[in-house]
């Protein structure tokens, strides 16, 4: 991990809606190999950040950037540099994991060989057998190692991810905390979205608390006790700190 290289960067950033300030100053800088979890509870500001390094928000002031460019001055950037997996990923429930992996990829620009796609899917965790069955039949687990796959093909700079742990079991969340840790030691950043401080303490290597769209503390997820976590989480969640 070398920090002198952030791919994604907050810079003062400000995000208002209707004269509610949803994102307020926010100062981030992630670099390759790193996986950075966002935590706090809804209206926090996370998903607001993520949405604004996607292009789906402009910034009122400040600046985001992505390897040191803005992704709204050049959408282009998002399309090449960046994977998304929401909450839920999208994918079609009449076509097979494989049949979406090369759908997607094609859209990308992205030729792959069958044995390409099978790889990628068997490395983003997808058993062989379920490989050729529809979507339909997925857990919501299944789908979200098609969306890592789909990251992978793009050989994205940097993965989002808007709490991909809601709703799995905790052998799921596990595997798939596993996922997120092998993409970012091969030089992907990583921002996450997410109310789990099992799951963040598990995979990240910082981690910051948001409240009221400010980042209001941060913490080495390595040197952090789990309890010292929990206990600082809850007390910004109530008031107490």
């Amino acid at each position: 991990m070398n920090a002198a290289i952030p791919v994604l960067t907050a810079q003062n950033l400000v995000v208002e809606y209707r004269q509610h300030r949803a994102v307020d100053n926010l100062n981030l800088q992630i670099p390759k190999g790193c996986v950075y979890a966002l935590l706090g509870g809804n209206g926090a500001g996370k998903s607001t950040t993520i949405s604004t390094f996607l292009t789906f928000n402009r910034p009122s002031s400040g600046q985001v950037l992505i390897e040191g460019e803005s992704p709204h001055a050049n959408a282009e950037l998002v399309r090449a540099k960046l994977a998304y997996l929401p909450e839920n990923v999208a994918l079609y429930d009449v076509m097979s994991g494989l049949e979406n992996l090369t759908y997607f990829c094609t859209l990308a620009n992205i030729r792959l060989s069958n044995d390409q796609a099978h790889a990628l899917l068997l490395d983003s965790g997808l058993q062989a057998d379920a490989h050729q069955k529809r979507v339909a039949a997925y857990s919501k687990g299944m789908r979200q190692k098609v969306g890592l796959a789909i990251a992978s093909a793009k050989q994205a700079k940097a993965m989002l991810l808007d709490e991909p742990t809601s709703g799995l079991d905790p052998s799921a969340a596990n595997d798939f905390a596993q996922r997120i840790r092998a993409a970012a030691d091969r030089g992907m950043a990583v921002l996450m979205a997410t109310h789990d401080l099992f799951n963040a303490k598990q995979v990240a290597d910082r981690i910051g608390i948001m409240k009221n769209g400010r980042l209001v503390e941060e913490f080495d997820a390595h040197t952090v006790q789990h309890d010292e976590l929990e206990q600082k989480y809850l007390a910004h969640a109530r008031g107490l700190a």
